[in-house]
């Protein structure tokens, strides 16, 4: 009761690490990588995805956790439409065609079409079981497909797990930059570094004469950057073949280096 969540300005003998809960006895997860953004409709999903392959490239096994309980979209991405497995050890999750494990609320749904409409305590309660009862096995990094804002479901992940770091997801947007300032501050609450911010839908590429054009306005991805000491910058152009890649299940094929420094920087973290 009247918890601020700011360990750092705490006074109390209780320590963040009593808070966080252990892996199906099963699992060894070595990293765990949030993905978060202020708003939805950014690409949050799509740049947890990219990021899970681009590990996976570099010969890691990757893992998703979609803690997006009321909107999940990772098994759409990857092809998989199958209802995960159990067993009295555990949840199993599925596995992608090149080795990524994926838990999802649709991966349990009799329908994936089916709306989830739970409360708030479900909804973190359902992402916490997603991290204790599934049988990840070995994993060296899992991403974290959370959901937008800085409601319970991310409280719970930044409380409950025992995540090395967070990527944040925005667009050009200038109002986007604020909600952003958002993330990035309740991720410094908690004690959770930035590794990097990623700006989906950045530019348009003219297949053509090969000019960029900003859609959506000039980026400020740089100066946001800067503003909050985020190190890492990337920019994810409107590419119709990664949107095709989705809608087909097949963004395990995407071809592209757009997040290829950030992979570097998450291998070293």
């Amino acid at each position: 009761m009247g918890c601020s969540h700011n360990c750092s300005e705490c006074s109390s003998k209780c320590s963040e690490e009593s808070l966080i809960k252990e892996t199906n006895k099963q699992s060894k997860v070595k990293k765990v990588i949030g993905i978060v953004s202020g708003k939805g409709g950014v690409g949050k999903s799509l740049v947890t995805s990219m990021m899970a392959v681009s590990m996976q490239r570099k010969g890691y096994k990757t893992a998703i956790l979609d803690a997006d309980i009321t909107g999940p979209s990772i098994p759409e991405a990857f092809g998989i439409h199958e209802r995960a497995d159990g067993s009295e050890e555990g949840i199993i999750p599925c596995v992608s065609k090149m080795g990524t494990k994926l838990m999802s609320v649709n991966l349990l749904l009799e329908d994936e079409s089916d709306p989830v409409v739970w409360r708030g305590p479900v909804i973190a309660g359902t992402v916490l079981q997603f991290w204790t009862d599934t049988i990840w096995g070995d994993v060296d990094f899992m991403f974290v497909d959370m959901p937008p804002g800085t409601g319970d479901v991310p409280l719970t992940v930044f409380q409950s797990l025992p995540v090395d770091g967070i990527i944040v997801v925005t667009s050009p947007q200038e109002l986007v930059s604020m909600i952003v300032g958002k993330a990035v501050k309740m991720a410094k609450m908690m004690n959770v570094p930035v590794i990097g911010i990623v700006e989906n839908m950045s530019y348009f590429e003219c297949p053509d004469c090969k000019g960029r054009h900003s859609i959506f306005g000039e980026s400020n991805i740089e100066a946001l950057a800067s503003e909050y000491e985020i190190h890492s910058v990337s920019k994810i152009p409107m590419n119709p073949a990664l949107a095709k890649a989705c809608d087909k299940g097949a963004i395990e094929l995407f071809d592209g280096d757009w997040l290829d420094g950030l992979a570097d920087k998450v291998e070293n973290i």
